[in-house]
């Protein structure tokens, strides 16, 4: 006899022969499902715990973004508190000082306001620009017509948005 006979695993060449399965059927399909529904399970745990953890991650943002916005409005006001006080101090003060003082806290409430990023926009003598101006009136003028001739409310924008349209009369022309 040669090896090939007595060793059925070298038989052919040399390579160990795998068992036959067929005979095993429904045992190894068994343990296939088994082992399929235990990945399936361990698979569905893995999705549970990156949705959970995408909804924690989704919740601390937003908190942060509150609190990101409530730091931003609490140093605007902290800088407008201290234009009430000039406020308050030149109702203090007597008549004469009055419209100087008022004059004072309007420089300083523009300064306050550009350091934010507002800034007026500038209507008068310009055309009508729908994207800037609201407008409120159309008046017989020497102005050619669509052109800004009086300035009801101002206009105001930050950081080259407008957020808040001027309140504009416009001319008709003669």
């Amino acid at each position: 006899m040669n090896d090939a006979e007595h060793n059925p695993e070298q038989a052919g060449n040399g390579i160990p022969q795998e068992a036959d399965n067929s005979r095993a059927g429904p045992v190894s399909d068994l343990s296939d499902l088994d082992r399929q529904k235990k990945e399936l399970a361990e698979m569905n745990d893995h999705l549970l715990r990156l949705a959970a953890d995408f909804e924690n991650f989704r919740r601390r943002t937003e908190r942060e973004r509150e609190s990101i916005v409530a730091l931003a409005n609490e140093r605007f006001a902290i800088d407008l508190l201290e234009v009430v006080d000039n406020f308050d101090r030149a109702l203090k003060s007597d008549e004469a000082h009055l419209r100087e003082g008022l004059l004072q806290i309007r420089e300083l409430l523009g300064a306050q306001l550009q350091r934010h990023g507002i800034t007026p926009i500038d209507s008068l003598k310009k055309s009508f620009n729908p994207a800037e101006h609201d407008a409120i009136a159309h008046i017989p003028s020497n102005e050619p017509e669509g052109i800004v001739i009086d300035e009801v409310s101002r206009g105001y924008r930050m950081n080259e948005k407008v957020i808040r349209h001027a309140k504009v009369a416009v001319s008709k022309g003669n």
